[in-house]
């Protein structure tokens, strides 16, 4: 019985040999855009891990600054008060109009 349906059964025909072209075509296309998706998340995570490299320095010579200033703060000569009366001055300037109230406008 076995082999009369054997008989009947093509084992070799064109169609077949297209789904199998098809399903490896398509099994190839899989892995390719398989590849394209890790590659895209490895550029990501490269350039995620360098944002929060630079964000992390920033914070860090932040806090270093801060500490120095809190140092320098505490022993606190005559370098700091005059320094201090320097920002004073300069923050005065930069309130100051360019121009004398009453002078002639730019052309």
């Amino acid at each position: 019985m076995g082999i009369g349906i054997r008989g009947r059964m093509k084992t070799k025909d064109k169609g077949r040999k297209w789904m199998w072209w098809f399903l490896g075509v398509l099994g190839v296309f899989q892995l390719y855009f398989v590849r394209e998706l890790v590659a895209a998340f490895a550029l990501f995570a490269i350039g995620f891990a360098a944002v929060a490299m630079l964000v992390a320095s920033v914070f860090m010579l932040h806090k270093v600054w801060e500490a120095g200033l809190v140092r320098v703060a505490q022993n606190s000569g005559p370098v700091v008060s005059v320094a201090r009366r320097g920002f004073a001055f300069a923050e005065e300037l930069s309130k100051r109009p360019f121009r004398r109230p009453g002078s002639q406008p730019a052309q």
